[in-house]
């Protein structure tokens, strides 16, 4: 499997299938065991040891941060095994990703370090990584066990680091992964799943046909999935549903030929969920409806008006329960259905700083926010989060 990082990922979608994979290994292959420090007795993650013939077990606990990314990366390169299975939620495996990643290149480590103000953070497209990444997703929609993009914590803040080097060998989704999965998380991975697919096909100003009607039919199945998820936290075969779908909506061939900073609200929410110390997807599912009636007013910068009336105009049949025709109402009302929080609450003046902030780390000239303004943001934000007093930001 040795460089074999160049590949999309292979995805299998049982334990049977992965049982299959692993016995027609090379006997004897080292391998380390990276797992969520609250999952070390799960079932999934003893499946894997099983399978593998686990030779170093490394628990983890808390978000990537650069010193711990660095840390995880030497002693994998000074580690007995090849082969790296990551067993956890999107934020153990965006750690494995880099960490094997920054213990192949060394010079990985510079473009984490380098001083920046920019959110995203390239890596070089032909960086080594001679240690093969298998990935275990326990939580739903982030897609990361599939993506070549992991986010990470530097003293600067929340950043993306993309490279073609971040990409897992192999994914495994079995339902067994998420089997203990709380129903409010089930739910919000339907919603990131669902966010991030319907978000490139409304902030994309041009029609692309094939793409078009990929997205749709991924975008009415998982909005159903939701549906059926918010009545009882889904069962094994929707659970299942869900990760295939949510890895689909980060396949190359979904975003062929799109906007690659398409997704705009992303970078909002990115920074509104770090200031406030709250979910991503809380975040996200504030901003949502203020999105949708700037984009349907004919703000061009976020989406197209005529494509997200084409989008919601397409998805509202696929919900067992009505939904408003207005594409703001409609998802507002969708996420009173799901039960999803959304009601946030700042001072005016933290609002004001995560704005600024926001703006610093992808707009003012970076390509991520386009043309939108300091103002335009706070302007979304105010929209999106209700102001009470409190202390002044520091």
């Amino acid at each position: 499997m040795t460089g074999g990082w160049q590949q999309p990922t292979r995805v299998l979608y049982s334990a049977a299938e992965f049982a299959s994979w692993a016995a027609e290994q090379e006997p004897g292959t080292a391998t380390t065991l990276l797992v969520d420090a609250r999952l070390t007795d799960s079932a999934i993650t003893s499946l894997v040891a099983r399978a593998l013939g686990v030779h170093e077990v490394i628990p983890l606990d808390g978000p990537g941060e650069v010193d711990t990314v660095v840390d995880l990366a030497d002693r994998l390169r000074h580690g007995p095994g090849r082969l790296v299975a990551a067993v956890g939620g999107g934020s153990l495996l965006d750690q494995a990703k880099l960490a094997t990643a920054l213990a192949g290149d060394r010079g990985v480590l510079s473009r984490l370090t380098a001083p920046q103000r920019s959110g995203l953070i390239l890596l070089p497209r032909h960086t080594s990584r001679p240690l093969s990444l298998l990935a275990v997703p326990t939580t739903l929609g982030t897609g990361s066990e599939v993506s070549q993009v992991a986010c990470l914590r530097t003293p600067q803040g929340k950043r993306l680091v993309a490279g073609r080097s971040l990409l897992p060998e192999l994914a495994v989704l079995d339902p067994l992964a998420t089997s203990t999965l709380p129903a409010e998380l089930v739910v919000e991975g339907v919603l990131e799943a669902l966010f991030r697919v319907a978000g490139v096909y409304a902030g994309d100003l041009r029609d692309r046909p094939v793409e078009d009607a990929l997205a749709l039919t991924i975008a009415g199945q998982l909005l159903n999935l939701g549906y059926r998820a918010a009545d009882d936290g889904g069962d094994d075969q929707v659970r299942g549903a869900i990760a295939r779908l949510s890895a689909l909506t980060q396949c190359d061939w979904l975003q062929l030929d799109r906007e690659p900073f398409a997704l705009r609200g992303w970078y909002i929410a990115n920074e509104l969920s770090t200031s406030l110390g709250v979910r991503k997807m809380t975040a996200v599912a504030a901003l949502l409806p203020s999105l949708f009636r700037r984009i349907a007013a004919g703000d061009r910068r976020l989406g197209s008006a005529e494509r997200l009336e084409r989008l919601w105009r397409g998805l509202r049949p696929a919900a067992p329960r009505p939904l408003p025709a207005d594409p703001s109402a409609g998802i507002a009302a969708l996420l009173e259905h799901w039960g999803v929080e959304r009601r946030l609450t700042a001072h005016p003046a933290d609002l004001g700083a995560i704005a600024q902030r926001t703006v610093r780390a992808w707009g003012a000239g970076l390509p991520a926010l386009g043309e939108l303004t300091l103002g335009d943001v706070r302007a979304v934000l105010g929209d999106a989060v209700a102001t009470t007093p409190g202390p002044e930001a520091g």
